[in-house]
């Protein structure tokens, strides 16, 4: 497996969880389970995917200006969970501010998988994209 294999099973996680909870209504057991899966999941793979995909990207001419990118659309995704955190459940634009970390986080998977990795397999040698995936899974493994 490399890098890109692992990241991507990660993001169908998030991508399936941001959907359901989407699906979710009002201040429900339901909501809540999945909005603190959903948060885990998007800081276990946050934490292992700066460390183990991001910083080795940071090195390179290449690929340092979209790393950085990517670390920054990382925090404004926190933002918005902590915003979502400081909301009540079942207040009106609670949905509202969900939609939105929706929008971000399907717009920083999809710019990942779609521009990121085409520019990193430029950079990372095969061995280095087989290294990386190991430590990202164990980093995912040990927190999860």
């Amino acid at each position: 497996m490399n890098i890109f294999e692992a990241l991507r099973q990660e993001h169908e996680i998030q991508r399936d969880l941001i959907a359901k909870l989407l699906k979710t209504e009002g201040k429900t057991e339901e909501r809540k389970k999945i909005f603190e899966d959903l948060k885990h999941e998007l800081k276990i793979h946050e934490d292992a995917e700066e460390r183990h995909f991001y910083i080795p990207l940071m090195e390179k001419d290449m690929t340092q200006e979209k790393a950085r990118h990517s670390v920054a659309e990382h925090h404004e995704m926190d933002e918005l969970v902590e915003k979502l955190e400081d909301t009540e459940m079942d207040a009106s634009n609670w949905l509202k501010i969900a939609r939105e970390l929706e929008h971000q986080l399907i717009h920083h998977l999809d710019e990942e998988e779609q521009e990121v990795f085409q520019m990193a397999g430029k950079v990372l040698t095969s061995k280095q994209k087989e290294d990386l995936a190991s430590d990202y899974n164990k980093a995912i493994r040990e927190n999860r």
